[in-house]
């Protein structure tokens, strides 16, 4: 609400009558408002405006023009009320009906002001209960706006239809169906009949009559086409003979918007068929077959052949029966339609044909299937696609007719019993021939359709079927008989298939050999390319095998020893084979547990029950632990970035291996972990640091494979794990992986609750661990103790304070994933405290007094634990805590006491007045959280202090305190006025800063003021700035000045920036190398796409300049000159590739080597940088082709020079005009300083 009414403040000046009645009724409410000192809430401008409104009825000022009163009222009001609580507006409903209910007459002629009614209404009956919209005067408005849904008026008649749309969407709980939905769908009704009554096209009448028949005809249909999926079912039988009439009135766009309104009818969900359309859908599907448009005509036929399919495809739903005896001729008269010119009209088609392929259902295909009848429905739409391939009128249509094909392979999917053949094998396989045989040819076009249809059969009938069918014919033998190859075949292996995994054994095993025996031969034959040919068909091959693994029907008689074994070897030689047999190995496993769990999604055509899958979920937990061992092997052999993959598989096998294989699993991982570990342990002593990494390598991969059997581990192996994990030789260790990987397993077991530790005594343990803690550990070390102080209990918190100092300074480190840990820490235990418990103060590690009293643990006394920090001895750890308690603050801003805030604040304040900058960089950051989170009544006695000593930073660029300073008055003066944070200025010299930011923000606001646009309906809504993931790093860091920079105190920075502008420009075709964060540098390949000739100051956004392209009409893709870019990167390469020595020996960036070969880095110094800047230039002239003359400098112009010999050194006469005897002024007037004039004088 409040973004909506600051755009109405400004219009208080405008000189637009209907734009500053608004804003000056509005600024007189907000100045009551501040008189009365009543909160700004929705609920208080609906009582004022409510009030108003009242007292302008009873005035009678009802003038409804530009400027009037009234018309403003109900704007606001229906600006207002979405906002307002709905108890709220039902209390106050019969004065709301009273006061305007009975303007709805003479609004009609007002377009705004009937608008704004419009919305008042919607809020109104939104907030309404069901007792409540019976009252008569509430269906007397609704009635008013219902009519108002065939205005003629385009905004009046779409905010109509927004509200009537809106109200029926949103029923009144625990309704389903709107009251007044009955009556929107009677209405419609009555007008569609009285549309019906009156013909448009052959209209007797005069011609504007006429006209306006047919455009209340065309808003109705535009109204239903919104408001139809909240009807009442009940109503849509007779609201579908309505629309089917429709078509005889012979408007085009009438008939082509009943067609599209009746196919999204029957695309409804229908809750109850029989009811819906039982009696009256097969008369609507004889009217539709009875009157098909011509084929010319490209506008009603696409929408008539939807409309016949979906009304087919509800036909198959109430009666299969009697739908399955009109397939035949419905096929018949719509398949006409492929023959069509126009592509939408074709495309439609085909999707017509395809819902009317999904009325067969599996009993009448079964029944089909035994009659074996030629003149069968299903076979003579087969021969009519199939002739389809072959006619020359359909040759345009080929695409679609494959997507017909695919969709009669779909459809004919069943299965009289899970063994026999599907209904698509035993029908359509000479169909699919000729598919293939179409494919293979060289002058086919639709080769990417043909894969699709392809596709769709190998996932129905499986490899097994289709390979019989159109064989590979890869071997050479076959080639040389003349037989075409199907490799593209291999890639459709991929997708789920009901074949067997024997199938793959038997027939793609032999042949990838045979294949791989090729390849070698060719190889050492020296045939490259042809060697390439048979290593990527052989990949193909091995990528199919995961097709053959969604839910395998023979699984305990293909998965042999043999096999299992020649899979491990293809996983342990074969690298680019591997990602392949991972995939497979996963798919095996996931595929049957959801397939048991009945989950039949990803293998829709598997032939398996959920019986079947948990038989093979059996059998292969009994094949765990010897994969479980191959996946370890493979794990440790693979590098880093292929481990992902191998722990994903290990992750499947082992949520199915049984305890006992867990168990076993483990004890070898952790045996291996023990040896490595002691090793490098030894190794560490000695200078041997080869060896040291080695074995560390082999440690570390031992804990990630832990890290991966964590959740399938038995209590008893968690727990020693645990103590296992939890010594000095894992968490103290001198390698960074093995210590970061023991820390997140302690976080791992503690997370699943796999162990029963005592909290207190580990973080004791831990923090004598603390001294061997390397860098890259400090994230996990951080999450475990965030979980350990979860788990204390509330009488051992003495602990808290051991681990606040560590804490602390993890919230500086330079990592942003360890400092976001460390937040969470601090979190936490401030989490802890306010929970409540007994602080031991007498057990704190370092008190001195045994006979402390103990504390109540609440949020104030860890703040206090935490303000301990600012008495450190080193700035850094002042500043760190000042950021802690900043962000505790900002967590527990409710449930720390007033008192605490106070002295926070004026704690925190005197920070401010520090020398060093680290320090004074947090406390802005606080005062800054301080200002945007805490109560003004908080911070209203410590205000003074805040405005001197921010004042003292407000001209200090560096760290950008200016900009953070000045941010910080500008939200401070959105929560104070002007007039008292003005008063608490020092000095008149710092005063002029806070005036300054005023006239910054008034100036602001009148740019933007200016920039609206005149028109309400077209305001321009400017996106907000996208926030950050962190909320508080969004406060403390985010949301910088809204003011523009260049409106800087005076004009000091006006001359600089434009020296740089110039600067830019003159340097703006320097070439230089583009830097890209996210990917290293290749110096070797592309270079042209690296070379920008933009500064690198300034980067361009993506998208920033596209404007500047030409534009194809036509396709609307941008037109870049591909030459022109070729040559001007081929230039540039040259010259980087020219200049890349001297550069590295003269640059910034640059080093040299001194006599002993040590490196030393150029400094970046002016003299440097001016050189480089130089050396810029001078690329920028190599960068011009050989046959670019250079300019001469303009010669310098002499009085009198017309007058010189050419040939001679004196002067001539010319023209009859002795020289120097005449001079114009106006060249006498061009002189240089320095020369002498016309007087003689200098």
């Amino acid at each position: 609400m409040e973004e909506a009414l600051a755009k109405i403040r400004p219009h208080v000046s405008s000189n637009l009558p209907h734009q500053k009645t608004p804003a000056t009724l509005l600024a007189a409410l907000e100045a009551t408002f501040a008189e009365q000192k009543t909160e700004s809430t929705p609920t208080a401008y609906f009582a004022a405006l409510l009030t108003t409104l009242d007292g302008t009825v009873q005035k009678n000022q009802l003038g409804l023009n530009e400027g009037d009163v009234l018309p403003a009222e109900l704007y606001l009001l229906g600006l207002v009320i979405p906002f307002v609580p709905p108890p709220v507006v039902r209390a106050n409903l019969n004065s709301l009906l009273s006061l305007t209910a009975p303007l709805f007459p003479a609004l009609i002629q007002y377009a705004p002001a009937l608008r704004s009614q419009l919305s008042l209404y919607q809020g109104i009956l939104g907030a309404l209960d069901r007792p409540q919209l019976e009252i008569q005067g509430i269906r007397q408005s609704f009635a008013s706006i219902l009519q108002l849904c065939i205005d003629p008026r385009p905004k009046v008649r779409k905010k109509a239809v927004e509200v009537v749309n809106h109200v029926i969407s949103s029923p009144p709980p625990p309704l389903a169906i709107h009251p007044y939905s009955e009556r929107v769908a009677e209405w419609t009704k009555s007008n569609l009949e009285e549309a019906n009554a009156n013909p448009i096209a052959k209209a007797k009448g005069p011609k504007q009559s006429t006209s306006n028949n047919a455009d209340t005809a065309i808003h109705l249909l535009a109204f239903l086409r919104q408001v139809l999926p909240h009807f009442p079912p009940a109503s849509l039988p007779s609201l579908t003979s309505q629309l089917i009439a429709l078509p005889r009135l012979g408007h085009v766009y009438l008939t082509q918007s009943a067609y599209s309104l009746l196919a999204e009818i029957f695309a409804l969900p229908l809750e109850d068929p029989a009811s819906s359309f039982g009696e009256s859908l097969p008369e609507i599907l004889s009217v539709l077959v009875s009157s098909p448009p011509p084929k010319t005509d490209h506008t009603v036929a696409p929408s008539w052949v939807l409309t016949v399919g979906g009304a087919m495809h509800a036909y198959s739903q109430i009666d299969s029966v009697a739908c399955t005896s009109e397939i035949a001729k419905v096929w018949k008269i719509v398949s006409i339609f492929l023959e069509s010119s126009d592509s939408t009209t074709r495309s439609a088609t085909a999707t017509a044909l395809s819902k009317i392929t999904e009325c067969f259902s599996a009993e009448y295909v079964a029944s089909e299937l035994q009659r074996n009848d030629k003149n069968s429905p299903i076979r003579k739409i087969i021969q009519q696609t199939s002739n389809a391939l072959d006619s020359v009128a359909l040759a345009r249509a080929i695409p679609e007719v494959l997507v017909i094909i695919a969709a009669l392979i779909w459809n004919l999917r069943h299965r009289g019993a899970k063994p026999s053949p599907t209904a698509a094998e035993l029908l359509l396989i000479p169909l699919i021939q000729r598919i293939a045989e179409l494919r293979v040819q060289k002058g086919f076009e639709y080769k990417e359709a043909a894969d699709a249809t392809l596709g769709v059969a190998m996932h129905v009938m499986g490899p097994h079927v289709l390979l019989e069918a159109l064989p590979l014919n890869l071997e050479p033998s076959a080639r040389e008989a003349g037989q075409e190859p199907k490799a593209f075949l291999l890639p459709l292996l991929i997708q789920s298939h009901p074949s067997p995994l024997i199938h793959f054994i038997n027939y793609f095993v032999p042949l990838s050999e045979q294949m791989f025996d090729l390849q070698q031969a060719a190889e050492s034959q020296g045939r490259q390319s042809e060697a390439k040919v048979w290593s990527v068909l052989v990949g193909q091959v091995w990528a199919g095998l995961i097709g053959y693994c969604h839910g395998i029907p023979d699984l305990e008689q293909a998965l042999t020893p043999a096999f299992s074994q020649l899979l491990s070897q293809v996983l342990y030689s074969q690298a680019e084979l591997r990602p392949a047999i991972l995939r497979a190995l996963k798919t095996v496993v996931d595929s049957n547990i959801a397939i048991s769990e009945g989950n039949f999604e990803k293998a829709p055509t598997t032939t398996i029950t959920q019986g079947v899958a948990a038989k093979n979920l059996a059998f292969l937990r009994t094949q765990s632990e010897s994969w479980l061992a191959v996946l370890f092997n493979v794990f440790g052999s693979v590098d880093r970035d292929s481990r992902g993959m191998v722990g994903d598989v290990i992750t499947s096998w082992g949520s199915i291996a049984g305890e006992q294989e867990v168990a076993k699993a483990y004890g070898k991982v952790v045996q291996l972990f023990k040896t490595n570990l002691a090793k490098t342990q030894q190794e560490s002593k000695r200078p041997n640091t080869t060896a040291l990494s080695e074995n560390a390598s082999l440690t570390t991969t031992a804990q990630d494979i832990l890290i991966l059997l964590l959740p399938y581990m038995s209590s008893a192996d968690a727990q020693t794990l645990f103590e296992l994990c939890l010594t000095a030789e894992v968490l103290s260790g001198k390698d960074n992986g093995i210590q970061k990987r023991g820390y997140k397993i302690l976080a791992r077991l503690l997370e699943d609750g796999k162990v029963v530790v005592g909290a207190e005594e580990v973080l004791k343990r831990l923090d004598e661990l603390v001294d061997g803690l390397l860098p890259a550990a400090k994230k996990d070390r951080f999450t475990l103790l965030s979980l350990l102080v979860d788990r204390l209990p509330s009488t051992s918190l003495h602990v808290i304070p051991l681990l606040i100092p560590e804490a602390v300074l993890g919230t500086k480190e330079p990592s942003e994933k360890s400092r976001s840990a460390a937040f969470g820490l601090v979190v936490a235990m401030g989490k802890k405290m306010d929970a409540g418990g007994v602080v031991k103060r007498s057990m704190v590690d370092g008190m001195d007094d045994e006979n402390a009293p103990e504390a109540v643990a609440n949020i104030d006394e860890f703040i206090t634990m935490m303000a301990g920090g600012l008495a450190g001895a080193s700035p850094h750890m002042i500043s760190a805590s000042i950021t802690a308690i900043s962000r505790l603050v900002f967590e527990y801003k409710d449930s720390i006491s007033t008192k605490m805030h106070d002295e926070l604040v004026m704690t925190l304040t005197v920070f401010l007045t520090s020398a060093n900058r680290e320090i004074v960089k947090s406390t802005i950051g606080f005062i800054k959280l301080a200002i945007h989170t805490l109560p003004t009544e908080i911070l209203r006695p410590h205000l003074k202090d805040l405005v001197v000593t921010l004042l003292a930073w407000s001209h200090d660029h560096k760290n950008h305190f200016k900009v953070k300073v000045r941010h910080i008055f500008e939200r401070m003066l959105r929560r104070f006025s002007f007039e008292e944070v003005y008063a608490c200025a020092a000095d008149q010299e710092a005063s002029k800063v806070l005036s300054n930011i005023k006239k910054r923000k008034d100036r602001a606001k009148r740019k933007k003021a200016t920039r609206a646009d005149a028109d309400d309906e077209d305001e321009v809504s400017h996106a907000p700035r996208p926030g950050g993931g962190d909320a508080f790093e969004d406060v403390l860091y985010g949301s910088e000045s809204e003011l523009d920079d260049d409106d800087d105190d005076g004009n000091e920075d006006a001359a600089p920036t434009q020296s740089q502008s110039s600067k830019d420009k003159k340097g703006s075709s320097h070439v230089r190398l583009r830097v890209d964060d996210d990917e290293p540098m290749d110096l070797l390949h592309d270079i042209s796409a690296k070379v920008t000739t933009t500064s690198n100051a300034r980067r361009r956004k993506p998208g920033q300049e596209a404007a500047r392209f030409k534009t194809d009409l036509d396709s609307g893709k941008m037109v870049i000159d591909e030459d022109s870019d070729e040559e001007d990167g081929a230039a540039a390469q040259r010259d980087v590739a020219g200049t890349a020595y001297k550069e590295s020996m003269t640059s910034v960036d640059g080093f040299t080597r001194g006599p002993n070969g040590k490196i030393k880095f150029n400094k970046d110094t002016k003299k440097r940088r001016r050189e480089e800047a130089e050396g810029d230039v001078e690329m920028e002239d190599a960068e011009l082709t050989p046959k670019t003359k250079k300019t001469k400098k303009k010669a310098e112009f002499r009085i009198g020079q017309e007058f010189k010999a050419k040939k001679a050194g004196g002067d001539i006469k010319k023209n009859g005009v002795d020289p120097y005897a005449y001079l114009p002024l106006g060249q006498a007037a061009k002189r240089k300083k320095g020369h002498i004039g016309i007087t003689g004088r200098r």
